[in-house]
């Protein structure tokens, strides 16, 4: 297995079935992600558990991994793929079956070993495979552990070692959902609308929400890998209509949608307005920021602006550090900083001790929501949203851009409002107030409407996002600009959603 992996096989032809297709692309800057069978097959993922597993030893770390998978038709297959290659590199594989990623991740808290491989493509679309992979809960990988995973694989340097063993593991989910639910019931009488889009968290999130006390009213929780109404990615706006109708046919308190590997959490109030999850993440700071004095806050560059100008966030003495998008780069920061909760507008949202272990679990962030509710028994979901000051914000929006492509055309935008600031000239009519570029470019004017053009770290294509603090219409407006220079690059698509 230490031959070089290529980028030119087809499917139906000896080669295929013999040689490693890994296509780079597919090295991300914190997991791996891939078409399964066109950019790579199962023989380059045996090479890629060859190249995770020598990185463990290169890295020093005792080589004892937690192994599991979702629910797509051939993750079995890749996951067990991925094992034989970890194994053939002397690694101690636990396989711990159908999971969460967040389940793998409690898995190493609750197996005591140091490594995870979670086989997923978390929400995208059916066809796509990947691994999230971690050497030091509970962290994952970021870009210096990826880069040289990338360089150990494609050069075909993975190391074979003797000391390989396979141990199964057949109740870790048992063991993860009676973890969540060994706490206090929740007092409140609550009616909790749980939407899987036929993912992976059908099988947890019901159990969990009961197992805490409340009334469950589940919606496409059957698991079906074919995903027939939608794909389970709760940024969707289609999975948020889907859980809104619920809602309101229902009369349910609160409406949670959770990813295809369950390490996200989306929101739909009593009402059926969709919330999203930074300001979802305002509503919990506000919450535990009364309870924890001084709280430190960790928010992605997508986020909204109110984690800094919130007067309850304020009054009770919270800090927000703003970092890099991406759930790798803020569970890092978060760790870092010893922060209360890192969020992401993603949903990625990662609770700290003494609420949780570090890492990003959708199902954690649901029982957090359970608890503001019940600590706030005369108020009702949508009294805590309409309590935060008004903005108006865009929902993740997506141009294709290849993969080669994708960060020049970001430089590109850098530049250009970079240019803009220094010749002084006006976005929207008002003069540019600040430039972050710590991930991409987030575009500030004076009334502090704002615009982030990133590259997307999860497949081709751009991300953006708006806000503005006084109007809908200038949230249009820098929206509109900043789709006017991004049409003029040819590398640029089609969105996948737009306001």
């Amino acid at each position: 297995m230490s031959f070089k992996p290529r980028a030119d096989l087809k499917p139906n032809t000896p080669e295929f079935e013999n040689l490693p297709l890994v296509s780079p692309n597919g090295f991300r800057e914190y997991d791996a992600r891939w078409l399964f069978e066109k950019e790579i097959n199962l023989v380059g993922i045996q090479a890629l558990g060859l190249g995770l597993g020598t990185l463990i030893h290169e890295m020093g770390v005792s080589p004892r991994i937690a192994v599991g998978h979702d629910f797509r038709s051939y993750s079995t297959s890749i996951k067990q793929a991925l094992i034989i290659g970890l194994m053939n590199a002397g690694c101690e594989v636990h396989d711990i079956g159908l999971a969460l990623s967040p389940v793998a991740y409690f898995s190493q808290f609750a197996l005591d070993v140091p490594c995870v491989a979670m086989v997923t493509a978390s929400h995208n679309e059916n066809g796509w495979t990947g691994v999230k992979m971690g050497a030091q809960r509970p962290l994952t990988f970021g870009p210096d552990e990826m880069s040289r995973l990338k360089e150990i694989v494609l050069s075909g340097n993975g190391k074979p070692r003797d000391g390989g063993r396979y141990i199964r593991v057949e109740d870790m989910a048992a063991r993860y959902i009676a973890d969540l639910t060994d706490r206090p019931k929740i007092k409140r009488k609550l009616r909790v609308v749980a939407a899987c889009g036929n993912g992976t968290a059908g099988a947890f999130a019901p159990k969990v929400l009961e197992g805490i006390g409340v009334e469950v009213i589940p919606l496409d929780c059957e698991l079906d890998w074919t995903f027939p109404r939608y794909n389970p990615n709760p940024e969707d706006m289609e999975m948020l209509h889907a859980l809104r109708d619920k809602v309101l046919e229902t009369g349910a308190d609160v409406g949670l949608g959770f990813d295809g590997d369950g390490d996200r959490c989306g929101v739909v109030d009593d009402t059926g307005e969709e919330i999203f999850a930074d300001k979802v993440g305002v509503m919990l700071a506000r919450d535990l920021s009364a309870q924890h004095a001084n709280a430190q806050f960790v928010v992605d560059v997508k986020s909204t602006g109110l984690f800094l100008t919130d007067p309850v966030l304020i009054a009770n003495g919270a800090k927000t550090d703003y970092w890099k998008t991406g759930h790798s780069y803020i569970k890092r920061r978060a760790h870092e900083l010893k922060a209360l909760v890192g969020f992401e507008k993603s949903g990625h949202y990662f609770f700290n001790p003494p609420i949780g272990r570090g890492y990003d679990d959708g199902l954690v962030s649901a029982i957090a929501i359970c608890d503001m509710l019940d600590r706030n028994p005369g108020k009702k979901m949508s009294d805590l949203r309409e309590a935060l000051p008004k903005t108006w914000g865009s929902p993740t929006m997506s141009p294709y851009c290849a993969d080669e492509k994708k960060y020049e055309v970001v430089d590109r935008m850098v530049r250009l409002f970079e240019e803009m600031e220094t010749k002084g000239e006006k976005l929207i009519g008002q003069k540019i107030r600040d430039i972050v570029t710590v991930n991409g470019v987030r575009v500030t004017v004076e009334d502090g409407t704002w615009g982030l053009v990133r590259a997307s770290s999860n497949k081709p294509g751009l991300v953006i996002v708006v806000e503005s603090p006084t109007s809908e219409a200038n949230m249009r407006a820098i929206f509109a600009e900043i789709d006017r220079h991004l049409s003029a690059q040819p590398e640029v698509g089609e969105y996948d959603q737009k306001i």
